[in-house]
């Protein structure tokens, strides 16, 4: 059952196919703004797939993340999720990512549950 307090943990390393100058949001060989949003995003989402009803899944809607310290290649980040809010499909998760020395990002990211074959036939329909 879906409720506020789930929480999600995903662990990856910094290589330089996840760095800022391979993503191309800066020049510099730090795990990237982009990687560090795609790593919270997947650590929430399956956090709570689980507890869906078959056939449903999440999308991403907002998110509002801050990156206070650049994490060089080869260290390890580690990503914490927690289902803060619920509101009706709308669901609020606080997420915050560390490297070895501590907080790198943190921030609030929100998903809306979908029927995930009217979600992609409605995206489709734009190419029509």
């Amino acid at each position: 059952m879906l409720e506020t307090g789930i929480k999600g943990k995903q662990e990856l390393t910094v290589t330089t196919e996840n760095t800022a100058k391979a993503m191309g949001s800066g020049t510099l060989e730090v795990f990237a703004t982009p990687a560090m949003i795609a790593l919270m995003e997947k650590t929430a989402y399956e956090s709570v797939a689980g507890e869906l009803e078959d056939g449903s899944g999440t999308v991403g809607t907002a998110l509002n993340v801050k990156h206070v310290s650049a994490s060089p290649v080869g260290m390890k980040i580690t990503c914490e999720t927690e289902l803060v809010k619920i509101d009706g499909r709308a669901l609020t998760f606080s997420v915050k990512a560390y490297d070895e020395k501590g907080l790198i990002g943190e921030g609030e990211h929100e998903r809306f549950i979908v029927y995930n074959e009217k979600f992609q036939a409605k995206a489709d329909a734009k190419l029509l």
